[in-house]
């Protein structure tokens, strides 16, 4: 045989050179291969992290819809949780387009890369070159192994594929406008933990804060007794010794009775039993997160115990003159407790705290108007956590907000500088503005016959229509008298009249709608503390211990006086036929007494 025969039966069962379109179908293949393997790795990634991230778990979302719960009719409120659900559902069919379309992709991926793995199979061995024949076993056996890895992986592909597009993903995105108005008409909160809420005649058998539960120091259900005489321990329940010194007046819930007190070392939340006087529990307020390490000089006519605390029923909450802001459970456990800001007050802080559903509200008036540090909170009473803040362009003032429900909405009547504010307790906006005041304002605002009523110290008492909006100073103020105004007692008022009593001790009583005086009378006592009405009846505590009980009406006339001999500037809280009433030395209860109550003369 020829050596080039050789050569030929040496070669003849060489296969050929790979075909040129098995590589680009081998190519195809892969890259498809690859495309599917990203897709489908893209599809899970998004899967996972739209269950992870569900959008109702959103921090913001959360919060709005706990202000839904103590806010239902809050129009303004419905309205950006609807804003909110509109871009939650855009992010949800956000996803879901991106996984649809990720499943087309992957369909075509798929098809595009059977086809050219089919084709490259077939192609990848070509026809020998003629020459002997050789065995076919082995050739088809790699052939049908390259195929079935081929189908393998494709099957593997595709299950992944399949596998993120089957996971069940349950958003609990509101799908349908019914569900969105069932989420705003109360199914907001999920939370069952929560205890709820006391109801306002709850609330109004109680006196939750300073100056009684609408803020005009008038009880409606309180009866209290003609003859009352300390001395010969005729109508007196109670008196129970009080240790530091405080100027806040004592608030009452159920069978509870608290105060503050405190001085540049110690402060205190006291709790006494309402029925017997005696004293439950002491809790020392100190060392907050925030507390200054130097206590900061307050003068002795105001005292770091100035503000009067407030109760929801559920715990009850204390601010002291070196911003210390305390809450605690009715057994005398702390829930909470952190430092505001030391006030920047020439006089020490005293402004009271309110309460308003389950949350409080914060006031702080403080430095100078231009410098913009005054502020009011709002806190979540379980918590402490601030849900909104308001910059208020006021400088220090010592006057309490009150709570009024007006123009629709439920309204926080500030009184600071020269004006008269209004802000939406839902959010902090502002909603009106009155130009009318002067000097350093102490008296606080009432609410009654449909008016606010704000004293400019030593000038006069004005009432205004709480229904407009922006700068009202021209538009709505009511009425105005200046005859005898206070610089320190706020006014109060049974609905019919405004009473107002002057430091130097004169009562004045005037028309709640027209302003026009009815009497006044001059009773020659020095007067701190704001009086309270218990139905018919005017309870008037002098300085020096004095109290003079007078009629509620047209017509001037006393009733009863008697005297305590110890100084009085706290303002009584009337509660369930009782007169509650906080001396410089002690706590009394003036009343009626009840069955098992001991009196503690």
């Amino acid at each position: 045989m020829s050596s080039s025969a050789s050569a030929e039966n040496q070669t003849g069962n060489q296969p050929s050179a790979p075909c040129p379109f098995y590589l680009a179908w081998r190519t195809s293949a892969i890259a498809s291969a690859v495309f599917c393997a990203v897709v489908a790795l893209a599809i899970l990634v998004r899967d996972f992290a739209s269950q992870k991230e569900d959008p109702l778990n959103a921090p913001t979302l959360a919060a709005l819809k706990q202000q839904l719960i103590t806010s239902p009719n809050d129009e303004s409120l419905k309205q950006k949780i609807r804003e909110l659900d509109l871009r939650v559902r855009r992010d949800y069919f956000t996803v879901l387009r991106f996984k649809q379309t990720g499943a087309w992709l992957l369909v075509i991926g798929m098809a595009v890369f059977l086809y050219s793995a089919r084709k490259a199979a077939r192609l990848r061995e070509t026809p020998p070159i003629p020459g002997p024949a050789s065995d076919p076993t082995e050739s088809h056996l790699r052939a049908a192994a390259h195929a079935r890895h081929v189908a393998i992986a494709a099957m593997a592909l595709f299950a992944i594929a399949s596998l993120g597009l089957a996971i069940p993903h349950r958003s609990r995105v509101p799908a349908t406008e019914a569900e969105i108005e069932k989420l705003l008409a109360g199914g907001a909160s999920t939370e069952t933990n929560a205890a709820p809420l006391p109801t306002p005649a709850e609330a109004a058998a109680n006196w939750p804060r300073f100056l009684g539960p609408t803020g005009n120091a008038f009880a409606t259900n309180v009866s209290i007794p003609d003859a009352i005489d300390p001395t010969n321990k005729v109508g007196v329940c109670w008196r129970t010794p009080v240790g530091l010194f405080g100027y806040s007046s004592p608030v009452v819930w159920g069978d509870r009775v608290f105060l503050t007190s405190g001085d540049e070392t110690n402060r205190y939340v006291l709790c006494y039993d309402a029925n017997s006087g005696e004293l439950l529990w002491q809790r020392l307020v100190r060392d907050l997160p925030g507390s200054p390490q130097k206590q900061p000089e307050i003068p002795a006519g105001t005292g770091f115990a100035a503000p009067s605390p407030a109760t929801d029923g559920q715990r009850v909450y204390a601010i002291f003159g070196n911003g210390d802001l305390a809450a605690f459970k009715f057994d005398g456990t702390l829930a909470w407790g952190k430092n505001m800001g030391v006030p920047d007050n020439p006089y020490g802080h005293a402004q009271s705290l309110l309460v308003w559903r389950d949350r409080l509200i914060v006031p702080i008036d403080q430095s100078e108007a231009e410098k913009n540090r005054s502020k009011l909170f709002m806190l979540e009473g379980a918590t402490g956590k601030v849900v909104w803040e308001k910059t208020r362009p006021v400088p220090s003032s010592w006057a309490t907000p009150v709570l009024i429900e007006a123009g629709g909405l439920t309204q926080i009547i500030t009184l600071g500088g020269s004006w008269v504010i209004s802000y939406n307790a839902a959010d902090g906006s502002e909603l009106w503005r009155a130009e009318c005041l002067s000097g350093e304002i102490t008296p606080s605002p009432i609410f009654a016959a449909d008016l606010v009523f704000a004293i400019s110290p030593n000038d006069k008492i004005i009432a205004i229509r709480p229904d407009g909006r922006g700068d009202v100073t021209k538009t709505h103020l009511a009425w105005s008298y200046d005859e005898n105004i206070p610089d320190i007692p706020s006014p109060v008022s049974n609905g019919a009249f405004v009473f107002v009593v002057s430091t130097p001790g004169v009562v004045t009583c005037l028309d709640a709608k027209t302003g026009a005086k009815a009497w006044d009378h001059d009773f020659e006592l020095e007067v701190n503390a704001t009086p309270a009405i218990a139905k018919d009846k005017i309870i008037m505590a002098g300085k020096k211990g004095r109290v003079v009980i007078l009629q509620a009406g047209a017509e001037f006339k006393e009733l009863a006086r008697f005297d305590l001999g110890e100084e009085i500037f706290a303002s009584p809280a009337l509660v369930a036929d009782r007169i509650y009433l906080r001396t410089a030395v002690a706590l009394y209860c003036i009343g009626a007494p009840k069955p098992n109550a001991q009196a503690t003369p």
